[in-house]
């Protein structure tokens, strides 16, 4: 039986079958909290005679007429599919269905706001969920278009890809959907049509959602009306003047750069709550998770990522939206593209012009990570059906994508690229394209053959190794210099790199470049005649200004200038270039992490760029706790907290480090003196200059004593007493679930394991607090408990709780202590075990227990230190 999978054979034999047209659905919002009618009119051509069937996830199917005949939905309903058997050349389907609202940020989500009762329901359908609101043929080749007429309380936002139109109210309906108010007016809301597009960009968000409005002139002088809503309990937050800039300034960058207006008729971005993700791109009507809405102080690092993602779904409107990949494996072409076209622009048209470097510092580390696990793949994926794309939108899709392109955009040059791109677009607008029908267009306007080139960036996986290879003279200056290119067994392509050299002297206490050089590298050796002569710098650095994809070793001299001055670099990029080559051999256990650690410590008071600091913060936190030796791991763990705390006091009152600091602190906070100096902070005892205790960062100094046993459920319960939110209810699930005992961990597993009410966002938030525990102990007994239910949770749960509760209650932590080649062994015991489990499910496992090898073996070589 086939679930609620779907396959590419499928796809392509119902694609040869059908033709789809039009959609019609009219949603009944009012009729009560866990359901919602569909009546849904299909209009398809077909092969007369043949026989396929569509798509629907759904509580009863009440019934089905095709072609003005009935059919028994007890007969041809089944599992996710309703079977249409005896097509004629022209259809029409109609379905009435009841539809279940769902908690885990699939299909149309359901939440009721704890400040003020109110219901706020959000879609979210990629990558097969609209066949959770209504009946569809749920692949992005069978376009058609969709109207939608929608029934729902009057006094409400309801909000589609079209613009909104005016309610009419529904004589006589009323509905009571908070209790303890008076039953209220009933309107519907008939939307015009869409334009051709795919099933998984609809959108339907409705409530009592506050709106801001404004607008802007598109390229071709059409008006395009501008919304930005939140739920009304954060309305205060809302900074919608500021979100309406970055919008503007995203569309006349990408309006200029495609040399094609914006292909829809408005423009609303919606932040929703206990979202999934950073955010999607429905056509017209783009959601963003409400962490976006900041009621409390964040990094810059969050407000210049809310400004990334704001530009990626941008992008998504010509990318994916105007014109979408035929099947999943060309994922790539709409996430790499939006990843790489919301940092140029970010980087050349808002005031983050530093943008290149959170690239290198977020998306770059993360497409390494990704491209290392055993479950890495090409960037074009091959992808056999729906469970093999829901584990794809990862860092491969989108990081080492977008860096690939970038990569590609110094091969070919940008403006031809753009160029190429423009053509792309107009020819194939409204319609479905695969990865040849994008080269040709690049090939046509830059000149250049891409065949090679995409088989061997595209088509194949891995990362590879790039390291200056020289002699030199008696006067210190190369007499020979090469670049040595290395790649795994696994995947041994080596591939050709457009890259910079970068020579960098120490001068007036600085390390600044001194001299660049840009070329081809290509095979294992590529000769570098322009350096010979040239004298050694203190610092040679390859792929200066990154302008390929590929991991970068230092020369022993290179290596001990950067150990020595890092923090004395005035460039940023160069800087996160530089940690990351240090990160990435820490990983690799070519760097003891105990000397890693010492880097870390010894420069990132300096380090101002609040991304890079952010990352390195975490790797700081994942060497210390699972990559230095286990004997010295909790000395270690001491240490950087100490550090931590003083690099909090001495950084300058008010800025973005001391944050940062502070919460880092508070994440290893585990002696008595560290927990002193916690509680202080919460008490307001003992403030730091400029740092405000505010509403989240007292809930992450509360959750920080809680795991330090400082804290007990009735403390939590008091605090979330003052701060009935949304938001804290996830950190009180949190704190709950960090309490450092047996009770609280087994009630914590018990709370999502065993029940299965949770809403995605609690469910998320428990996860975090189970694997917080500094006695590790604790999670020993849940290894097994972990491989006894998983396969019972892939079969039971959604994919996105399922997904969840593999990802978040994996006893990582132990990988760090003298159980970790038992954890190891248990998680190979699983695999070895079930050979026939899902392939999505195998993956997740499979990532685990590279994790844990990677951590014993940088743990290995730290121990010889």
């Amino acid at each position: 039986m086939p679930g609620e999978n779907l396959t590419r054979a499928e796809a392509q034999e119902r694609a040869a079958i059908v033709t789809t047209e039009s959609y019609e659905v009219a949603l009944d919002l009012t009729r009560g909290p866990e359901r919602f009618r569909a009546d849904t009119t299909v209009r398809f051509s077909a092969a007369e005679g043949a026989g396929t069937f569509i798509d629907l996830i759904a509580a009863e199917v009440l019934s089905v007429e095709l072609n003005g005949a009935p059919l028994d939905p007890a007969e041809v309903f089944a599992d996710s599919r309703i079977q249409l058997p005896s097509l004629a050349a022209e259809n029409t389907l109609r379905i009435v269905s009841d539809q279940l609202y769902t908690n885990t940020g699939e299909g149309l989500h359901r939440f009721v706001d704890p400040v003020d009762g109110e219901v706020y329901l959000y879609s979210q359908f990629e990558v097969p969920d609209s066949r959770r609101m209504f009946p569809v043929f749920e692949q992005p080749d069978l376009k058609a278009t969709f109207r939608f007429t929608v029934t729902a309380p009057a006094r409400w936002q309801v909000v589609s890809n079209q613009p909104t139109p005016a309610p009419e109210p529904v004589d006589g309906a009323s509905v009571q959907l908070v209790e303890g108010r008076d039953p209220e007016p009933v309107a519907t809301w008939a939307f015009e049509p869409t334009p051709v597009m795919s099933s998984y960009i609809t959108a339907l968000i409705a409530g009592p959602y506050r709106v801001m409005r404004s607008e802007l002139t598109s390229r071709d002088g059409r008006t395009i009306p501008l919304g930005v809503f939140c739920r009304e309990s954060l309305g205060q937050y809302l900074d919608a003047d500021y979100i309406f800039d970055k919008t503007r300034e995203g569309f006349a960058f990408f309006e200029e750069q495609f040399d094609y207006p914006y292909p829809f008729d408005k423009y609303d971005q919606l932040f929703v709550p206990e979202y999934n993700m950073g955010a999607m791109e429905n056509v017209g009507a783009i959601t963003f998770t409400e962490a976006y809405v900041f009621r409390s102080q964040v990094t810059d690092a969050m407000r210049e990522r809310r400004v990334v993602t704001i530009l990626h779904e941008l992008a998504h409107m010509w990318f994916g939206d105007l014109v979408t990949m035929r099947w999943w494996n060309d994922l790539w072409l709409n996430e790499s593209f939006a990843e790489y076209m919301s940092t140029l622009g970010v980087a050349e048209a808002t005031e983050w012009t530093e943008c290149w470097t959170t690239f290198v510092a977020s998306e770059k580390s993360w497409a390494y990570r990704q491209d290392q696990l055993p479950s890495t793949h090409p960037i074009v994926a091959p992808i056999r059906d729906l469970e093999d794309v829901l584990v794809n939108f990862d860092g491969i899709t989108y990081a080492k994508g977008a860096s690939v392109l970038k990569q590609l955009v110094a091969w070919v040059g940008r403006e031809p690229f753009m160029r190429g791109v423009h053509d792309y677009f107009v020819k194939h607008h409204h319609g479905n394209t695969e990865l040849p029908d994008l080269l040709a267009e690049l090939e046509a306007r830059s000149g250049r053959d891409l065949g090679e080139w995409s088989e061997k960036w595209l088509e194949t996986a891995g990362v590879n190794t790039l390291r200056p290879v020289f002699e030199l003279d008696e006067a210190g200056a190369y007499a020979s210099f090469a670049i040595e290119q290395t790649a795994v067994d696994d995947h041994p392509t080596l591939r050709p790199h457009r890259i910079a050299v970068g020579l960098y002297s120490l001068t007036d206490g600085a390390l600044r470049r001194v001299k660049r050089i840009e070329l081809d590298v290509d095979g294992p050796r590529t000769e570098v005649a322009e350096l010979v002569g040239e004298s050694q710098p203190d610092l040679l650095l390859l792929n200066d200004d990154d302008l390929t994809y590929a991991k970068i070793r230092l020369d022993e001299r290179s290596l001990e200038t950067a150990i020595a001055h890092l923090g004395e670099t005035p460039d940023s990029l160069a800087r996160a270039l530089l940690w990351g080559t240090l990160w990435d051999a820490a990983r690799d256990a070519e760097l003891p992490a105990s000397r890693f650690v010492d880097v870390v410590l010894a420069h990132v008071g300096r380090e101002n760029a609040s991304t890079t600091l952010r990352t390195l913060l975490n790797q700081l936190l994942l060497a210390a706790s699972s990559y230095v030796a286990p004997e010295r791991r909790e000395a270690t763990l001491e240490r950087v907290a100490d550090a931590l705390w003083r690099l909090a006091v001495d950084a300058e009152p008010g800025t973005d480090n001391q944050f940062q600091f502070v919460k880092a602190f508070g994440q290893l906070a585990s002696t008595d003196a560290h927990l002193d100096t916690v509680q202080t902070l919460f008490d307001g005892r003992a403030p730091l200059d400029g740092l405000d205790i505010d509403t989240d960062l007292g809930w992450e100094l509360l959750i920080a004593l809680a795991a330090g046993g400082r804290a007990s459920a009735e403390q939590i319960e008091a605090r979330l007493a003052e701060d009935r939110t949304a938001s804290g209810n996830q950190s009180a699930a949190h704190a709950r679930a960090a309490l450092p005992t047996a009770e609280g961990k087994a009630a914590a597993w018990a709370s999502v394991f065993d029940a299965a009410d949770k809403p995605n966002a609690i469910v998320r938030a428990t996860g975090l607090g189970f694997t917080r525990a500094h006695d590790l102990a604790l999670l020993e007994p849940y290894v097994e408990r972990f491989f006894g239910a998983i396969a019972g949770v892939w079969e039971s749960r959604s994919y996105a709780i399922a997904e969840e509760l593999i990802e978040g209650f994996y006893p990582a932590p132990l990988a760090g202590s003298a159980s970790g080649d038992a954890l190891a062994e248990a998680t190979r015991g699983w695999l070895d075990a079930n050979p026939d489990a899902p392939a999505a499910l195998r993956r997740m496992v499979s990532e685990h227990l590279a994790g844990v090898e990677r951590a014993l073996a940088a743990q290995r070589v730290d121990g010889e230190k």
